[in-house]
């Protein structure tokens, strides 16, 4: 977070009972302490607070991968040095990343010649990937527009409303409008029809999300390409689709290999994924590969030459470190195909086990697809006397992270819980988890239920008038009581 508060106005100090070993003062929480302490003391101290930090591979709501074999963790550590920027300094570093560039591109079905290199570039994740690929629509549209002697300040960008927060990021950071399809109940990916017929002649792309953050599913890009395919025909213009592959772009190559979604879709012209979600990397990587050469603007790639030799640079930000290409090289040549494949059909499996024991509770409605990233999405099927947010809270106590949240608009009435299968989430965790869950809802059955707000909420004039009638009849009580003696 950008912005940060202080949690307790009382507690200003940092108190350790292990490092009182080695220091006996407490140290300042918000202000660096105007002394050293020895390093021991540090480390106590900080051990101790994390301590309370929740177990990453029980925490249920998150795509990052959060398991990597202990030689991966080696290089990383080896790695931890190594600036990535200064390509001079570290040409395999360099190396590296163009062949995971390249890989990748060959994965998505760039259509690439016998020799040819790809273009793509390697990101701190898929929010940064997405913010370039939205900034190569928008310079591309521009530069066409401008040729044309056509207006060229007022773009706009075609989404769902499943969307994840960060192409909300890019449309407010670079003053992009924001065209969002809303979702219905059952129905929570965006429309490809719906999609199309908000396309304008301002439309710099539609984005399509192989993977919804919400129950991850797949949207229909096969469809929203072929139907704006026919609707730039008719047209003239020439709307591009973006892929965000976030989530998804690592699963369908190998669980779903004859879905069409990628660059064997004329319109596509660039993908994002995250290499820290299903590409199996630890938080901090991400990718982004363009069709062509023709669909980076060249006027957005920067050359310096002051770490060394000409750099070219196509980045939000600048220094980072090089451990998470590394580590993401690893994962491409460790397992290949057969071994990503293995690992997603593991992921799927489990989802399914997880899924058919929610179902004979007979408690849930499942709300996420069997095709998809393999998550379990679900809703309870009565929640006038307790609620999805209960659930969540309960199994807190077991040590399960499990998220529960609204949908978005014009179905924010449906509350969901979610549970992402990750590689290092066994067979044996899911149907424990199942188990947990059923304790709860036990618990919960014992409970008196809770007051519905969504049930019992009132308008605003309705609880003036509740106010008014009781005023009303404690003025008329009072006054046939006027005469009493108290």
């Amino acid at each position: 977070m950008v912005l940060s508060k202080i949690s307790s106005q009382s507690d200003v100090s940092i108190h350790s009972t292990f490092a009182s070993r080695y220091v006996r003062e407490s140290l300042p929480r918000y202000r660096m302490p105007e002394n050293s302490i020895p390093k021991e003391a540090a480390f106590q101290i900080i051990n101790d607070e994390l301590m309370l930090d929740g177990k990453p591979r029980l925490n249920l709501a998150s795509f990052v991968t959060t398991w990597m074999e202990p030689e991966c963790d080696k290089l990383i550590m080896d790695a931890m040095n190594k600036n990535y920027v200064d390509m001079d300094e570290y040409p395999v570093t360099t190396e590296l990343q163009n062949r995971c560039v390249n890989m990748i591109a060959h994965l998505f079905n760039a259509p690439l010649g016998e020799s040819e290199a790809a273009v793509g570039v390697g990101t701190v994740g898929s929010s940064e990937a997405i913010m370039l690929a939205g900034l190569a629509f928008k310079r591309k549209w521009q530069n066409k527009r401008k040729a044309q002697g056509k207006p060229y300040n007022n773009p706009n960008i075609v989404t769902g409303a499943n969307v994840q927060v960060c192409w909300e990021k890019f449309a407010r950071y670079f003053e992009v409008e924001l065209k969002e399809v809303k979702l219905t109940e059952g129905y929570y990916v965006m429309d490809p029809q719906k999609a199309v017929e908000m396309v304008d002649e301002n439309t710099i792309c539609v984005a399509a999300i192989l993977g919804s953050t919400l129950n991850g599913e797949f949207e229909d890009v096969k469809l929203l390409n072929d139907l704006l395919l026919q609707k730039n025909m008719l047209t003239g213009w020439d709307t591009p689709i973006h892929v965000d592959a976030a989530s998804g772009g690592f699963i369908a190559p190998f669980l779903w290999p004859e879905l069409e979604w990628d660059f064997r879709l004329p319109l596509v012209k660039s993908i994002n994924v995250s290499g820290h979600k299903y590409g199996l990397v630890y938080a901090g990587v991400g990718w982004n590969i363009w069709r062509s050469k023709e669909d980076l603007p060249d006027e957005l790639i920067f050359h310096i030459n002051y770490l060394g030799t000409d750099q070219p640079t196509f980045t939000l930000n600048f220094s980072k470190g090089s451990s998470q290409i590394i580590a993401q090289y690893y994962q491409l040549i460790r397992l290949g195909h057969e071994g990503y494949r293995n690992v997603m059909e593991n992921c799927h499996e489990n989802a399914m086990v997880l899924k058919q024991g929610l179902e004979k509770t007979e408690r849930f409605n499942i709300v996420s697809k069997d095709i998809g990233v393999p998550l379990v999405a679900f809703s309870l099927k009565d929640n006038t006397s307790h609620t999805e947010f209960e659930i969540s809270d309960l199994l807190r106590r077991f040590g399960w992270i499990v998220p529960a949240y609204t949908m978005p608009a014009d179905a924010q009435h449906i509350t969901v819980l979610r549970v992402v299968i990750r590689e290092d989430f066994s067979r044996t965790l899911a149907e424990r988890l199942v188990l947990d869950i059923t304790k709860v809802l036990h618990d919960l059955d014992a409970l008196p239920a809770k007051i519905n707000a969504n049930v019992l909420k009132k308008t605003a004039i309705q609880t003036q008038r509740e106010i008014t009638t009781y005023w009303r009849q404690f003025v008329i009580n009072n006054k046939s009581n006027k005469n009493t003696i108290c």
